[in-house]
């Protein structure tokens, strides 16, 4: 598995708007129907919508406040009990969405720090990420989400090594709200050999 079949691919011809919103379903085929009436409820733009491990179906999609806004009321009403978890997120930060497009931060030297945070749930991670990015000057290494993982995500992030524990504090602390944090790193000075892993 390469790096790039960790996350869906996201549509080429369209950006994230102003806001995205992310259903995540325990069910493949409810994902699908949920992401039908996503689509004829709101003007929005489909980012993905496809099946991730182990067993999910996971949709991101943009538009304005108010349309991601209804798409998601609609979406939570027919997923029912199938909902995993959801996100809203008004400006999500340029990080971000280069992560997802997998054109994330490069490695030029030794690092200062290194963050990372792993939750349970896609929504979680890219709602943590997000966070940790608006809290300190840190740069967005990598954002992966529940494919090769078990359905689990991650993002790692660099910086000095204050602004990596505010940022790693603040994206931990709004998975762990949602009760989706699996685990919070932050490592000071890390091993030079170590950049060739990340």
């Amino acid at each position: 598995m390469t790096n790039n079949d960790f996350n869906p691919p996201l549509r080429d011809d369209t950006s994230m708007g102003p806001c995205i919103g992310l259903l995540e379903l325990g069910s493949v085929a409810r994902g699908i129907e949920a992401a039908d009436a996503i689509l004829w409820q709101a003007e929005l733009e489909m980012l993905f919508a496809a099946p991730v491990q182990p067993g999910k179906y996971v949709m991101l999609f943009t538009g304005s406040v108010q349309d991601v806004q209804s798409g998601l009321a609609r979406g939570r009403d027919v997923a029912g009990g199938d909902l995993v978890d959801e996100l809203l997120i008004p400006q999500v930060h340029e990080q971000v969405e280069r992560a997802l497009r997998r054109r994330g931060g490069h490695i030029n030297g030794e690092l200062d720090a290194v963050g990372i945070v792993e939750s349970l749930t896609v929504a979680a991670s890219i709602v943590a990420a997000d966070l940790a990015l608006k809290t300190a000057s840190v740069d967005l290494l990598d954002l992966r989400i529940a494919n090769g993982l078990g359905g689990k995500s991650f993002f790692t992030l660099t910086g000095e090594v204050s602004d990596v524990r505010s940022s790693v504090s603040a994206g931990a602390g709004a998975a762990e709200e949602r009760g989706q944090l699996a685990c919070q790193v932050v490592i000071p000075r890390p091993h030079p050999d170590l950049t060739l892993h990340l």
